[in-house]
């Protein structure tokens, strides 16, 4: 289960090392992107850089404190706060009528439920 555990933390850090380029790439390109971009539009740029801020710290916060066994704890910790960002993304798609674009929002959600259950419960990094 560790290993589940560490495959799913990388991908989920993946994701929002992707994500994260909401701090840098301006609004209007985000948006420009497709139909399930369009949500970059209802927010200031500030939002949206907020927003990269928080998923660049999710990413780290998911793979080094473990990795290097400083504070470990935080790995569920940055889990948690992922299940919260990705309830926010999926409430924005509900709102926004985009149902038809809202799975990857829900396997995330589950994903990083998974990692934040896992790591608080059976496979801590603590003994």
């Amino acid at each position: 289960m560790n290993v589940v555990l560490w495959i799913i933390a990388g991908l989920l850090a993946v994701v929002c090392l992707i994500g994260s380029a909401k701090m840098f790439v301006p609004r209007e390109r985000i948006a420009a992107v497709g139909a399930a971009a369009q949500w970059a539009a209802d927010f200031s740029p500030a939002g949206l850089k907020a927003i990269g801020a928080v998923e660049l710290l999710a990413a780290a916060g998911l793979i080094l404190p473990a990795v290097l066994d400083v504070a470990p704890v935080l790995v569920p910790l940055a889990a948690s706060g992922l299940v919260l960002l990705f309830l926010g993304a999926i409430t924005v798609r509900l709102r926004r009528g985009e149902r038809v674009t809202i799975t990857g929002d829900v396997i995330y959600l589950c994903l990083a439920a998974c990692v934040a259950w896992g790591r608080f419960g059976p496979e801590p990094f603590t003994s």
